[in-house]
This record gives C-alpha cells, sequence and structure tokens, in this order.
C-alpha cells in the first residue's frame, strides 16, 4: 500500500509544477488558462502550427503502434526469417 501511495505522489508531483501561476494565466487566453506558462500564443498562426504538430504525431504514433503489432510481412523471403530460421530449416 504505502508503494502505491510513493508511486502516485512520485506520478503527480511533476505534473503539479506545470500548472500556470496567477500573474502567467491572466496573460493566457481562456483555451490556455492554468495550463500553460507564459505569455501565450502571439497570433492565431500559432494555433495552426499547433494543431498540424498534433495532426502529425497522431498521424505517426498510430501507424507505429499499427506496424509494431502486425507488422503485415507475410513473404518467406523477408528478412525477419532469417533471423526466425534456426540452422536446420526449422522456425522457431
Amino acid at each position: 500500500m504505502k508503494k502505491r501511495i510513493y508511486t502516485l505522489l512520485g506520478l503527480m508531483l511533476p505534473a503539479l509544477t506545470g500548472l500556470a501561476c496567477p500573474v502567467c494565466e491572466r496573460q493566457q487566453p481562456k483555451l490556455l488558462q492554468g495550463i500553460t506558462h507564459g505569455s501565450g500564443p502571439a497570433s492565431d498562426w500559432d494555433y495552426v502550427i499547433i494543431a498540424v504538430m498534433v495532426a502529425i504525431v497522431v498521424f505517426t504514433g498510430y501507424f507505429s503502434i499499427k506496424m509494431l503489432v502486425r507488422p503485415g510481412e507475410n513473404t518467406p523471403n523477408h528478412i525477419k526469417h532469417t533471423i526466425l530460421t534456426l540452422e536446420d530449416g526449422s522456425e522457431k
């Protein structure tokens, strides 16, 4: 039980340091209040840039997980078969 409490505190404390202070919170637009420090976005292009970056990350994350779960390499001459085949010709 003690180990779980320490683990939970260890995971929560770094997140608390990222919350905005009251001064920074007043400078942020309503969408970002209480989330980030600093002066906030300089223009509307900042939101577009962030949206494009999020789309790229989601796209690459989806295909990375998809290729890890089901790679789809079924040809017998694929390089993975040279690793998975034992010296006597049988599969591992």
